[in-house]
């Protein structure tokens, strides 16, 4: 009976790494619920890790774009 039990946990903890590796590396959110065949809040609820981490990420994403905007452009001065 163990070893039943262990391949049926394999799938789900393989499709748990799968989704968790799409949203680890930035797919959309509402692109990773369609292929999980799951809802956003779904996705909310068991991944809110991955999803705190790509919040994380596309802050600092912002943070670098709006400093490089501040930055004075050198370059354009000659023109």
């Amino acid at each position: 009976m163990c070893r039943a039990l262990e391949l049926v946990k394999r799938p789900c903890d393989l499709r748990h790494v799968g989704i968790s590796f799409w949203l680890a590396s930035g797919v959309d959110l509402a692109e990773c619920a369609r292929r999980a065949g799951q809802s956003i809040q779904v996705l909310f609820r068991y991944y809110a890790k991955f999803l705190a981490e790509a919040r994380n990420h596309a802050n600092n994403l912002i943070e670098q774009s709006m400093r490089w905007w501040e930055e004075p452009m050198d370059d354009m001065q000659g023109v």
